[in-house]
């Protein structure tokens, strides 16, 4: 038993060696370049101590504007955040990916509350600079991620960020599997967004008065 816990441990401490120096680096900075990961961008500075930053980045063929609707609408109850419905599900999210834009959901403001899940916190917008820029800080302060778009001729690099701060020893001992289960979903996530802003310009749905309530619950961050 003492043998089998030993050998173990030590598989642990050496697979945990190897992620860190071979392939913690390519999974926090898929997509994006060097100088990408490296630069600061809008709501670096709502979390500067960051207990672990990603930053990953794809190139799109479209201008700013035909991304940015697809970023504004995003979010549990709106438009999605276009990767895996069966995980997201999975993790208790109510969301359905939007194959197109949805006008009731593209006039977002700064302080606005974008719910989660039930009883967890939502993310407020904090920096909201239209087709450049998007952050949300989460109630918490814990999580900050922005999104951020870099015209470079005819195309625009999008480039998403996530600055998390760790609260328990339970969540650093599971890093590793939270960084490589992020990129997943953001990979998932990112190619879910080129695709749409490449072939889905000019499709809108019809507008949908949107609820009192659902409103309300955005304004005010009723969750």
């Amino acid at each position: 038993m003492i043998k089998t816990l030993a050998r173990a441990t030590a598989a642990l401490v050496v697979g945990a060696f190897l992620y860190r120096r071979y392939l913690r680096q390519p999974i926090l900075t898929w997509g994006a370049t060097a100088e990408e990961a490296a630069a600061r961008l809008p709501g670096d500075e709502l979390l500067e101590d960051a207990d672990g930053v990603a930053t990953r980045a794809i190139t799109i063929d479209a201008p700013p504007g035909a991304i940015w609707p697809w970023l504004v609408q995003m979010g549990v109850g709106r438009g999605g955040a276009y990767t895996y419905d069966w995980i997201q599900r999975m993790l208790g999210l109510d969301m359905h990916n939007a194959d197109e834009i949805i006008p009731e959901f593209q006039h977002l403001e700064i302080g606005d509350v974008l719910p989660m899940r039930p009883n967890d916190p939502g993310m407020r917008i904090e920096v909201l600079d239209p087709e450049r820029a998007l952050s949300s800080r989460s109630e918490d302060g814990t999580w900050v991620w922005t999104l951020a778009l870099v015209a470079h001729n005819s195309s625009t690099r999008l480039i998403s960020r996530n600055r998390a701060r760790v609260r328990t020893p339970a969540q650093r001992a599971g890093m590793a599997l939270m960084e490589i289960g992020s990129l997943v979903m953001e990979r998932k996530m990112l190619n879910g967004i080129k695709q749409r802003a490449e072939t889905g310009r000019g499709r809108v749905r019809p507008v949908q008065p949107q609820s009192v309530t659902a409103q309300r619950e955005i304004r005010h961050g009723v969750h």
